[in-house]
């Protein structure tokens, strides 16, 4: 058994190797492998691959790539840039002006993407250049987009849930159900707290621009669809019981693609090539945060049904077993015990 002491000792090297600027990936296979060697011994650790297969191995995974996808097709299509333009004509005449548009874009794009990481990175590379010259306060800017990026895990479809649902063979689709209504009343108030800092050191936000006119704000109102309606379909027809994450997933991406205007098209290679690195990242933190589990139940099992796999040390020199019949031992017992999962 695991103590508390090798357990934080095993914290630390994590954290330190991680301050060291080393992969995550890497540092958490290090110390899984690590502690694996040190409480659960080779039989179990030789399981590793077995393990790490067994956690990746599930269809409904597929959706993260896809949703993936679906929002670097958005960004490079240039369908974020209209979308925040069209909010900031309606929300600007609120206290805060601008910091609400970060927080609803962050929303918006959050319904489509399923990533915090990707929903601050695209709305900051958007938003921070619009507050250029317009003497907001730094810190509310970022803090804004820093907030609105959390909604990236709560607004369907988030990847979190997917990865939850996978490892814990819940209902994506009632996850997906759960984290509407917390998601929106997150969204409304992130925005009451920009209002009321606001309304309490107005120099937090810049001066009052005068609103567009109404007929351009309406003639705007089309860059909005876009996102809506792939949120409304792919959301659509997974509460519809029409498709699974994995195909309503496949199905936005399709969307994005006929929505896209024929000047996007060049965007498809540079979003295909993009769209590898994050959900290969996250498949190998979370593979590599399950698989030491299985391996420990692995251990146990043999233990439980195989005690000559673990021999203890006898005065009988003829029950003294060499090396080479305890591999022969081990290797016979493996099949009994893949039995049990």
């Amino acid at each position: 058994m695991i103590t508390i002491t090798a357990a934080t000792v095993g914290f630390v090297l994590l954290v330190g190797l991680m301050a060291l600027g080393l992969h995550v990936a890497f540092v958490m296979f290090a110390i899984s492998m690590l502690g694996a060697i040190f409480y659960l011994r080779w039989p179990a650790t030789l399981e590793f691959g077995t393990q790490y297969w067994g956690a990746t191995n599930n269809f409904v995974l597929v959706a993260i790539p896809l949703f993936v996808l679906l929002g670097e097709l958005l960004v490079r299509g240039g369908f974020t840039d209209r979308m925040y333009r069209s909010l900031s004509d309606w929300l600007n005449p609120l206290p805060g002006g601008l910091l609400h548009t970060n927080i609803g874009a962050s929303a918006m794009f959050a319904a489509v993407s399923g990533s915090s990481v990707a929903t601050a990175a695209t709305i900051g590379t958007v938003a921070i250049p619009a507050f250029k010259g317009r003497n907001y306060d730094p810190r509310l800017v970022l803090g804004s987009i820093a907030a609105g990026a959390t909604l990236g895990i709560l607004i369907p479809p988030s990847i979190n849930m997917i990865i939850y649902g996978a490892m814990t063979n819940t209902s994506v689709g009632r996850l997906y159900a759960a984290g509407v209504i917390p998601g929106l009343l997150l969204t409304a108030l992130f925005m009451l707290v920009i209002v009321v800092a606001c309304w309490w050191k107005p120099s937090l936000a810049g001066a009052v621009e005068p609103a567009a006119p109404l007929r351009d704000r309406l003639r705007r109102l089309i860059d909005l669809l876009p996102p809506a309606l792939i949120f409304i379909v792919v959301m659509g027809s997974i509460y519809l019981g029409w498709a699974t994450p994995t195909e309503s997933a496949a199905l936005g991406v399709v969307m994005s693609l006929a929505l896209s205007r024929p000047g996007g098209s060049s965007a498809i290679p540079v979003s295909v090539r993009a769209t590898p690195d994050r959900p290969t990242v996250q498949l190998v933190i979370v593979a590599l945060a399950f698989a030491p589990a299985g391996c420990e139940k692995f251990a146990h099992a043999l233990r439980n049904r195989s005690p000559t796999c673990y021999p203890t040390k006898s005065r009988n020199s003829k029950n003294t077993m060499s090396r080479t019949l305890y591999a022969e031992k081990v290797s016979v017992s493996l099949p009994s015990v893949l039995m049990q999962f």
